[in-house]
C-alpha cells in the first residue's frame, strides 16, 4: 500500500501545482477547461509512468514485464549446438555436475552462442574442456594454462584480458590474444571458470559471458541439489519434482542462439529471464508461496515463450491486487499456463491469446484462478479421458456428472494435471476445485478454486 500512497500524493501535488499556476500565478487566470486539461494530462502521465506492483521484482536479475518478440529459428552451428542439447533430453549439460563430458558438451554448445574463437571450462585446478584454437596445449586433464583463469577463480570475479601479455598462457606460441573469464559458483563457493577467448585483441562481450556463467552456475546448483535429494525436506522434493520440460528449454536456447549474433542485448535479457525461471523453480521452500511470486514466475515463463512465438502468442492478465498477498501452492499455476501455450496456441497458424485471471472472494474465503485460451480446444473423448473416476456432483444438485461443455472436475489425467491434482488432494483434501472445460466455440478453460490462506 505504500506505493499507492506515494502515487496518490503525487496526484494531489500535481493538481495543487496546476491550481496555483493557472489560477494564482497567471494574470488573468486560465479558464476551467484549460486548467482541467493540463491537470488531466499531467495525472495520466504520472499514472502511466509509475512502476506497477504487478510488473514483478526489479533488479539486475529482473525478467518481468511483458516481453520482447523474437523469431524462432536456427543459425548455423548455433542451431546444431542447441539440437545436441535437445538430444541429451533431461541430461542438461552440467546438470550431472562439473565433469569433463558435461563440460565438453557445454563448451561445444556455447562457442557459437558467445561468438568466441575458443571456449574453456575448468574446475579450480584443471582444464575440463577446451574447444577452439589453442587446444593443442590447453589439454583436458592438465593444470590451468592461463594466469587469467587462475585469477578469476582466486578472486571470484570476472577477469577481462585485452592483450596477450596479460593472458599469462604458459605456451609461447599460443594464438589467443584476449579473453573474458568468469567464475562458476555454487552459492558463494567458486568451483571453476568459464573462459571465452579470442585470437584477436577485440574482447568478447563481457556481460553476455557473465550471464552465461550465472546460468551454468544454476545448472551446477541443480546438480548439487540432486545429490542432496535424499537429505532434502519433503517440501524441497516437491519443488524438485516439477521438472522443466526439455523441449521448452531447447526452444528457449534456440531462440537465444538465433539472437546472439543479431541482437546480443536481447539474447542477454533472455538469459536473465531463463536464469530467473530456473532459480524460482529450484529454490522454493515449503508447499506455499505468495501469489505475487507465482505470478512473477508465470510472467517470466510467458515472456520466454513470447520471445519464441512473437506476435502469435498474446497474453492478457486480469489480476485482483488483493490476490497478490494470498498464499497458493508453489509451481501450480505455471503448468496450467504451459498447457494453454503448448496444446492450445502452439499448433495454431494464427496463434492465439492466453488469459490469466485471479480473484479473491472474501465471503467464501476462496481464491479463484482461471487460465483460458482461444486455441484448438479439447475433443470430448480426450476430455473424458482426463477424468480417472467419476466427477463430483455439480453444485446445482442435479446429480448429473459434468460434461465437456459445463466443466469436468479434474482428479487425474495428463501428467501435469495429475501431479497438480495429487498435490492439491494432499494439501486440501476435498476443499479445492479444479475444473476444465472446452466451450463449443473453441479454446480451453481451466478453473481452480482454493481455500484462502
Amino acid at each position: 500500500m505504500r506505493g499507492s500512497a506515494i502515487l496518490a500524493g503525487v496526484v494531489v501535488l500535481i493538481w495543487t501545482l496546476v491550481y496555483l499556476i493557472t489560477q494564482l500565478f497567471v494574470d488573468p487566470p486560465l479558464g476551467v477547461l484549460p486548467t482541467l486539461a493540463a491537470g488531466t494530462l499531467l495525472t495520466v502521465a504520472a499514472v502511466l509512468g509509475y512502476p506497477s506492483a504487478l510488473r514483478g521484482p526489479r533488479g539486475r536479475h529482473r525478467s518481468g514485464g511483458s516481453t520482447g518478440h523474437a523469431g524462432h529459428g536456427e543459425d548455423g552451428d548455433a542451431g546444431s549446438g542447441v539440437r545436441s542439447l535437445a538430444a541429451a533430453g533431461r541430461s542438461v549439460p552440467l546438470r550431472s555436475g562439473l565433469t569433463p563430458d558435461a563440460a565438453r558438451r557445454t563448451a561445444e554448445l556455447l562457442r557459437p552462442m558467445l561468438g568466441g574463437d575458443a571456449i574453456a571450462i575448468t574446475d579450480r585446478r584443471d582444464v575440463l574442456a577446451f574447444v577452439g584454437p589453442g587446444s593443442d596445449h590447453h589439454r583436458v586433464g592438465r593444470a590451468l594454462q592461463t594466469q587469467a583463469t587462475a585469477r578469476a577463480i582466486r578472486k571470484g570475479r570476472t577477469i577481462v584480458v585485452r592483450d596477450r601479455s596479460h593472458l599469462g598462457c604458459t605456451a609461447e606460441d599460443c594464438p589467443l590474444q584476449s579473453a573474458v573469464v568468469a567464475p562458476l559458483a555454487i552459492g558463494t563457493r567458486v568451483v571453476g571458470a568459464l573462459g571465452v577467448f579470442q585470437a584477436r585483441t577485440q574482447i568478447p562481450p563481457k556481460e553476455l559471458v557473465e550471464d552465461m556463467a550465472n546460468m551454468l552456475s544454476l545448472h551446477l546448483e541443480l546438480a548439487e541439489l540432486d545429490r542432496e535429494r535424499r537429505l532434502a525436506t519433503h517440501a524441497r522434493l516437491d519443488a524438485l519434482r516439477a521438472q522443466i520440460n526439455p523441449h521448452f528449454l531447447f526452444n528457449v536456447l534456440n531462440t537465444i542462439a538465433s539472437k546472439a549474433r543479431t541482437d546480443p542485448e536481447e539474447a542477454r535479457e533472455l538469459l536473465l529471464r531463463l536464469s530467473d525461471f530456473f532459480r524460482y523453480a529450484v529454490r522454493q521452500d515449503g508447499h506455499f508461496a505468495e501469489f505475487a511470486q507465482e505470478y512473477f514466475f508465470v510472467r517470466t515463463y510467458l515472456s520466454l515463450e513470447q520471445a519464441r512465438f512473437g506476435d502469435r502468442l498474446r497474453v492478457r492478465y486480469d489480476i485482483d491486487p488483493q490476490v497478490l498477498t494470498t498464499r497458493v501452492p508453489v509451481l501450480t499455476i505455471q503448468p496450467l499456463v504451459e498447457n494453454a501455450v503448448k496444446h492450445g496456441i502452439a499448433g495454431q497458424v494464427s496463434g492465439g491469446t492466453v488469459r490469466l485471471r485471479a480473484r479473491v472472494d472474501p465471503l467464501t474465503r476462496t481464491t479463484s484462478i482461471r487460465v483460458s485460451d482461444d486455441g484448438a480446444g479439447i475433443p470430448e473423448d480426450v476430455l473424458a479421458r482426463l477424468t480417472a473416476f467419476p466427477a463430483a456432483p455439480p453444485e446445482d444438485g442435479t446429480g448429473e456428472e459434468s460434461t465437456a461443455e459445463n466443466g469436468t472436475r479434474m482428479r487425474s489425467g495428463g501428467v501435469g494435471l495429475q501431479n497438480i491434482s495429487q498435490r492439491l488432494d494432499s494439501l486440501f483434501g476435498d476443499r479445492y476445485d479444479l475444473r476444465i472445460s472446452s466451450p463449443p466455440g473453441g479454446g480451453t478453460v481451466v478453473d481452480l478454486r482454493l481455500p484462502l490462506r
